[in-house]
């Protein structure tokens, strides 16, 4: 009777040591949702077309010690690396973009949850990701040459307060209620990305519905 109580001990044992997750899936990272870092906003630096040198200067530096210095921007002393050192290539939604690699992690989690919860169909056709020339003037620098920006189908979400072709674009012809409505990206996609760290520029007095940049913690895309 002993002997057949701890067999029948052992056989449950091992049942839930099957039924049990593995400490490997439990291990597994799993995207944690951020939300962009105010004084990394452009509006915190820019307002009203004017820029405030000293905000511009903490938002610089902080991209600079994390993601490497741009030629002309910021110290030496913040980042002897160039951003391009870090440049990955990875895909999105089966295009390719080269980006910094501590930001491919979060377009990942983006894709991810686009893929499980956007139920409006879009197929991205282009993608833009690092640049090698700096396309803002007065002073002001873009997140591509950092590598930690995105432009997502240029040809159909225009930038409307950018320079022509972009502002000549009949969707910035429009009346409109909000800028979601010159996009042709679903707002389920943006709302996502937002969720994740990176900030559209659709909100941005620029209306670049194009535009997606990462300005999140990359230590927090994962837990």
């Amino acid at each position: 009777m002993i002997r057949r109580v701890a067999t029948l001990l052992a056989a449950a044992a091992a049942l839930v040591a099957l039924s049990a997750p593995s400490a490997e899936v439990d291990a597994a990272p799993r995207c944690q949702p951020q939300r962009p870092q105010g004084f990394l906003v452009r509006s915190f630096f820019i307002r009203k077309g004017r820029m405030d040198p000293r905000r511009h200067e903490q938002a610089v530096r902080y991209r600079t010690e994390h993601y490497g210095r741009v030629e002309g921007f910021g110290s030496p002393s913040w980042n002897a690396h160039e951003p391009r050192t870090f440049a990955q290539t990875t895909t999105f939604f089966g295009l390719k973009v080269e980006l910094h690699q501590k930001v491919v992690p979060a377009l990942a989690c983006v894709e991810r949850e686009i893929r499980a919860k956007c139920k409006e169909p879009y197929s991205p056709k282009a993608l833009s990701g690092f640049r090698d020339h700096n396309s803002y003037r007065g002073g002001e620098i873009t997140n591509h040459l950092f590598g930690i920006a995105l432009d997502i189908d240029p040809d159909r979400n225009p930038c409307c307060h950018c320079v022509e072709p972009w502002s000549e674009d009949p969707q910035c012809q429009k009346k409109v209620k909000s800028a979601y409505e010159r996009a042709a990206m679903p707002r389920c996609w943006i709302d996502t990305f937002d969720r994740n760290g990176f900030y559209w520029l659709g909100h941005d007095d620029l209306e670049d519905t194009m535009h997606f940049e990462f300005l999140g913690k990359p230590a927090k895309v994962l837990r």
